[in-house]
């Protein structure tokens, strides 16, 4: 009779032990050489990282004295946005129904469209004379900040909320793409390699292979690219480009602070919700 012990018969549990216990000792060695890190190399490596830290702070004059002294400031600034004034309380929720119908347009087709480059942009995928401009188009798009990829299209469209859109687009087929590529690049290869041993085409390999193992992670991406671009709406309000950004600049100049309190929170409570909703899609697919 097999007796149980923590949820197991003890009889496999002893000889699971005694698999563990006696491990090959060549075998255990090289395990426990690819799992450790030699400490000169690990000091070396602490070393290098605390310079480079000193040396970007000096360089970008980090200073924990002058962050003390404007507390005071900080603390004055704080006490004027109360009580909040939601006076405005329709223009408030208006102003954010438009932030969120442009972080609705500008995800959906910055998703396409990274989808898109990210299969051009894949090394599993692409061929070599395709995967190079793509990372390179990806990374040049990367490197602009949004605000100028914003005023770009605001003296091309005008001010309002569609070229906040186009922005928002274009924006994220710089950052979502890289992640989408990386995502298909990292499939198992078990079933790729399955589907070309029988003589399956490039499409169904894409299709049937690498799109269902990497879908979960493409739609837990484009979700955080939804919740960054409805905080990146907020931002891009400040240029002219649609949203409740030039509110909050408006309501700054003109010290209404109360106003802006209540922006402020509304915006937080929108964000949370969204957070919460994109946490509970992600388990769900994951």
């Amino acid at each position: 009779m097999t007796t149980v012990k923590d949820g197991a018969p003890v009889g496999q549990s002893s000889r699971a032990d005694a698999t563990a216990t006696q491990l090959d000792p060549r075998e255990r060695e090289r395990l426990e050489r690819a799992f450790s890190v030699p400490r000169s190399r690990f000091l070396l490596g602490v070393g290098a990282a605390v310079a480079l830290f000193i040396w970007s702070a000096n360089g970008a004059q980090f200073d924990f004295l002058k962050l003390g002294e404007g507390a005071s400031h900080m603390g004055e600034f704080l006490t004027r946005l109360f009580p909040p004034d939601f006076s405005k309380f329709g223009l408030i929720v208006e102003l954010l129904i438009e932030t969120l119908q442009m972080a609705i347009v500008g995800t959906a087709l910055g998703a396409i469209l990274s989808l898109i480059m990210a299969f051009g942009a894949a090394s599993t995928i692409a061929p070599r004379w395709l995967y190079y401009p793509c990372r390179w188009t990806m990374n040049v798009i990367r490197s602009l900040p949004d605000l100028v990829i914003a005023l770009m299209f605001v003296s091309a469209v005008g001010l309002g909320p569609f070229a906040g859109i186009l922005a928002m687009t274009v924006g994220s087929i710089g950052s979502i793409g890289k992640v989408f590529a990386e995502a298909m690049e990292a499939v198992d290869r078990g079933p790729i390699v399955a589907m070309e041993a029988v003589g399956a085409s490039k499409r169904q390999v894409i299709q049937y292979g690498i799109v269902p193992q990497a879908l979960p992670m493409l739609t837990s991406y484009t979700l955080l690219l939804f919740e960054g671009n409805v905080r990146g709406a907020t931002i891009l309000g400040l240029v002219g480009a649609g949203g409740i950004g030039l509110e909050l600049t408006t309501a700054m100049n003109r010290y209404e602070y109360g106003h802006l309190c209540a922006m402020v929170i509304c915006i937080v409570v929108l964000v949370t919700i969204i957070d919460q909703a994109s946490a509970i899609i992600r388990r769900k697919i994951t």
